[in-house]
């Protein structure tokens, strides 16, 4: 699972691909609300808000 800005999104998706050898899901973090979850405030990659959740 990858919490990235817009700018890693690709990134995000190749180190996904690479380990799990699967096509992940891309869910768009300010449309999706979690019951038990609070997303990471920044990106995994960088210091910008996160805006993606690749799983």
């Amino acid at each position: 699972m990858y919490v990235v800005c817009k700018d890693h999104v690709e990134l995000a998706l190749d180190l996904f691909v690479d380990e799990f050898e699967d096509a992940p899901d891309v869910v768009d973090l300010k449309e999706t609300e979690f019951a038990d979850w609070d997303p990471p405030a920044k990106c995994s990659q960088c210091e910008q808000h996160a805006q993606y959740l690749v799983v």
